[in-house]
């Protein structure tokens, strides 16, 4: 049964068949993390329901070019009003370290995370500060195109003149032109504004301001809205396929972006919008606040009052796979549990099919058809906007034919060959390369090799400002594990002892 690829697209609030802009290729960008603290399962939920979607579309035969941004500078506590710190500045002012050390620390937190998870690295990990020049060129075609204004060394984009002639303005969000009008909050920075739902494309640095470059209007720092749109735009081109990220980046985020990058570049920046949906725990919303929220490694560990057991990085992908990326996901200690059981008995049915074989003559019936038509439902339902819960309902139904021919229930020989090898390769398909779920022994080494190459940078940092002592301490501690460190010309490798 052939079906066709569709997403719900946020900005038409309907299902639509995929269609890329050139026939064989794919350009996705993704709001990434800002690194001013660890990886939250809020970032594991977003970042893994976009590796799927590469993955899909990889497997689809499309060559994707998956942008996801590293933000870095200009993400203020309160971004609405545009008032508090910056928050990387922060917790290094915090911290009495580099801004870039925040970067450092939190960027390969990230990074390690995601590797656990088994989600692909992007094609392309810009970061802003790397973006400067980009930024400060789209900031002055805003201004040079009449949407923006500069204030004391800030620029601020002309919103609401903006949403008044283009119907583009709250078609993704749902605000409309008559909120933005009776907007009166007291804003801190209202009295350069010319109206409180104005932002900043350009912001002028204060005096004990550390993250700071030269511009044209002042020496100051951009704003984060622009930051995606200069680096979707120089990656991915004026007019791209996917934009993707939480749905709390709705507003004002990618409204704010979609508004930039008509003014600068007469067209509005992706075809699809994609977002995903909210986590709670037991019904209510994750927070530090109510003392709710786990962080991975606490998942990992079991280190958290919320957690009877520690829960492998497999099983937390499994997870998120229950609930469709538009669905809230609702954790729970009870919800993990029955994840880890559902995810190991995948697991044993993948090994259990491998070691199917063929023997005696075939007498086909209805087995087979019932086989196949499981397998081509797997591919129905990821046509079906990534409808991840179904497939794994109708791979849990190949599970039970799995175990009854592996228990001698059903008779091997009433299916075809052709079905038996389709079942073992479609199954492997289907589960690891698309849904990205690995046995946990294939994915060890792998989370061995990322926990390490995080030390090995700790150590390559510690030798660079003559720690000698937490260098050795490092090396040492290895060795005592069972891990040597190697020093060459190309760098630190490592080798089990």
């Amino acid at each position: 049964m052939k079906s066709q690829f569709s997403v719900y697209n946020s900005l038409t609030k309907k299902k639509e068949v995929f269609k890329p802009l050139i026939a064989d290729r794919v350009g996705m960008y993704v709001c990434g993390p800002t690194v001013y603290s660890n990886a939250h399962l809020g970032n594991c939920r977003t970042f893994t329901s976009f590796d799927l979607i590469y993955r899909y579309l990889t497997h689809l035969n499309y060559k994707v070019r998956y942008v996801r941004n590293i933000t870095d500078v200009g993400h203020l506590e309160n971004e609405e009003d545009m008032t508090g710190e910056d928050k990387i500045a922060k917790k290094a002012r915090l911290e009495q370290i580099e801004p870039m050390e925040i970067v450092q620390r939190y960027t390969l937190d990230f990074k390690n995370v995601m590797s656990m998870l088994n989600n692909h690295p992007p094609s392309i990990e810009p970061t802003a500060t790397g973006h400067i020049i980009e930024q400060i060129e789209m900031v002055q075609k805003i201004l040079d195109n009449g949407y923006a204004y500069e204030r004391n060394g800030s620029v601020y984009f002309k919103t609401v003149q903006f949403a008044e002639k283009h119907d583009e303005y709250g078609q993704l969000s749902g605000k409309k032109i008559e909120d933005l009008r009776q907007e009166t909050r007291d804003l801190k920075a209202q009295s350069e504004k010319d109206h409180p739902a104005d932002f900043a494309i350009w912001m002028k640095a204060h005096e004990n301001h550390i993250m700071r470059w030269d511009s044209p209007w002042s020496v100051g720092f951009p704003g984060w809205h622009l930051e995606c749109s200069a680096m979707s735009t120089k990656y991915l081109g004026e007019r791209f396929d996917i934009h993707g990220g939480g749905m709390d980046l709705q507003f004002p985020h990618h409204e704010n972006e979609i508004a930039q990058n008509v003014s600068c570049c007469e067209t509005s920046p992706a075809s699809y919008w994609m977002h995903t949906n909210m986590l709670t725990f037991e019904g209510v919303k994750m927070s530090k606040s109510l003392n709710n929220s786990i962080l991975p490694e606490e998942l990992f560990t079991g280190n958290n009052h919320l957690l009877s057991q520690a829960y492998s990085p497999m099983t937390l992908r499994f997870f998120f796979l229950r609930s469709h990326y538009r669905s809230i996901c609702d954790f729970s200690d009870k919800g993990l549990q029955d994840a880890e059981k559902n995810y190991k008995n995948m697991m044993s049915a993948l090994k259990a099919v491998q070691e199917l074989e063929y023997i005696g003559k075939e007498k086909v019936n209805d087995e087979d058809k019932v086989i196949n038509d499981l397998l081509d439902q797997c591919f129905i339902h990821l046509d079906d906007d990534l409808n991840t819960p179904r497939v794994l309902a109708t791979l849990f139904e190949l599970v039970a034919k799995i175990n009854a021919f592996k228990n001698k229930q059903l008779k091997i020989n009433h299916i075809s060959k052709a079905t038996l090898e389709r079942m073992q390769t479609t199954f492997k398909i289907v589960l690891q390369d698309i849904l990205g779920l690995l046995p946990e022994e294939e994915n060890s080494d792998a989370v061995l090799d990322n926990v390490l190459q995080v030390l090995i940078e700790m150590r390559k940092t510690a030798r660079a400002n003559k720690d000698w002592a937490a260098s050795d301490l490092i090396r040492d501690q290895l060795l005592a594990a069972g891990i040597q460190l190697k020093d060459g010309a190309d760098g630190t490798s490592w080798s089990k002892l």
